[in-house]
């Protein structure tokens, strides 16, 4: 038999994991009668937290908005998440909730039994951040336009383009795609009857709601990460770096998005990288970054930065006897 305040635990946790919950139901599922159960609900309203009460046949409970926010229960596997992901937040491409990231997760590590907290400081120890690539966006517009999204509004904003002509659009936002690099809005412009690609980074005033409007089928077949991905494929004008990966296609696609390089198979283990050649010195960066065995071919200059890069290495490891390149041949 559960304690009083057991007893309110359990029922909180079984309130989060549903949208609602039948009483009877619920009363079945604590092993209590639903008197028992009325009062357990009437203690956690007048602690504050907001659960709504229905009668009738299809009568129960369910928790809904209230003006405040209150404790919520999370099991071990979603604190390790929510852990994670604020961890990432704080150092993230999101302006505005980098020093809210932190506060919450100190509060969170706060209370974390011991347990998860050696795991958490485990993953923060393994998890290395990148340098950040791409601009950042404001929290608020993120928000603004998520929210259109949700509840099917039309939002208007002043956007610039990539020639940076500044014009107002009026759209009905689809779903938000973040690539790693950018954050974009998917969205139906009625004033060119098409679909749009909208970079956030370049929305230029404060979001503004309008009104609902009738929801349609999605670009891409419903799948906005592919149709954004297939939009912003990278064009390669002028000289082009071209890299051999010793690894198959379907494992380094995810890992190299379009907008960066483009990816052709050669065969079951290797496939060939494309990309513009006009920042060689990020470029073998990045490389050496992926961690995968490579071959440059193009262009010499790519080659000779690489050779240089190992030259380095090997003179920091003291000039190692039979230290091997790790830029590949040269291919005539």
């Amino acid at each position: 038999m559960l304690s009083s305040s057991s007893r309110l635990l359990r029922v909180l946790s079984l309130l989060q994991t549903r949208s609602h919950w039948a009483g009877p139901e619920l009363a079945e599922r604590l092993a209590v009668h639903p008197r028992t159960l009325r009062r357990d609900i009437d203690r956690l309203r007048q602690l504050g937290y907001p659960i709504h009460a229905s009668s009738g046949v299809a009568g129960g409970y369910a928790f809904r908005a209230g003006r405040s926010l209150p404790p919520l229960l999370l099991d071990d596997e979603e604190a390790l998440a929510v852990a994670i992901a604020l961890q990432i937040a704080a150092a993230g491409t999101v302006s505005g909730v980098e020093e809210s990231s932190l506060r919450a997760l100190v509060k969170l590590e706060q209370v974390m039994p011991a347990r998860l907290r050696r795991r958490t400081d485990a993953l923060r120890s393994a998890i290395l951040p990148m340098q950040r690539i791409g601009p950042t966006i404001d929290a608020g517009v993120l928000a603004t336009l998520a929210t259109a999204c949700r509840d099917q509004l039309q939002v208007g904003f002043a956007y610039r383009d990539v020639k940076g002509r500044s014009t107002a659009r009026m759209v009905e936002p689809q779903g938000l795609v973040h690539t790693g690099n950018h954050w974009y809005l998917v969205a139906w412009d009625p004033a060119r009857d098409d679909w749009r690609t909208f970079r956030i980074d370049r929305v230029e005033s404060e979001p503004v709601n309008g009104v609902h409007f009738a929801p349609r089928p999605g670009p891409g077949g419903g799948d906005l990460r592919a149709y954004v991905a297939g939009g912003i494929a990278v064009d390669i004008q002028g000289e082009e770096a071209r890299v051999v990966l010793h690894q198959p296609m379907e494992v380094m696609a995810p890992r190299i998005p379009p907008a960066a390089a483009l990816l052709e198979a050669i065969d079951d283990t290797r496939c060939l990288m494309r990309c513009p050649a006009h920042q060689l010195d990020w470029l073998v960066y990045w490389l050496m970054s992926l961690n995968v065995e490579f071959e440059a071919q193009a262009p010499p200059a790519l080659i000779d930065r690489l050779r240089a890069a190992g030259e380095r290495v090997a003179r920091a490891l003291g000039g190692m006897a039979g230290t091997r390149p790790i830029y590949g041949n040269r291919r005539k």
